[in-house]
């Protein structure tokens, strides 16, 4: 694992790490990390909501971000939002190791 990363319960061939938490000093953006997901990788299985809505940006790779039912592939240098209280779970079905910048968001 590299070094202050660590993985998120119910997720695998996964390692995430916070950039910043701006807490209750901003009224939209609360935090941010960055994930490196493995081939095969991602989470949680079965998906999980909330109240804050993420943004994904794709640095490096290409990932499936779920929405419900529905799939939506994500490539490198682009961006997708999953608004508050969506089912949503993000997954790396490539060889290539996926880096991914997550925003959190209300």
């Amino acid at each position: 694992m590299r070094n202050g990363f660590m993985t998120p319960e119910g997720h695998e061939n996964f390692e995430a790490k916070k950039l910043f938490d701006f807490g209750a000093d901003s009224p939209r953006l609360q935090w941010s990390a960055l994930a490196y997901i493995q081939r095969g990788g991602g989470g949680p299985a079965g998906g999980h909501r909330h109240e804050s809505g993420h943004m994904f940006i794709v640095t490096e790779g290409e990932v499936r971000v779920m929405v419900g039912e529905e799939a939506h592939t994500v490539h490198k240098d682009e961006s997708f939002v999953v608004a508050g209280g969506a089912l949503h779970s993000i997954w790396n079905d490539r060889e290539e190791t996926a880096k991914v910048i997550k925003l959190n968001v209300l």
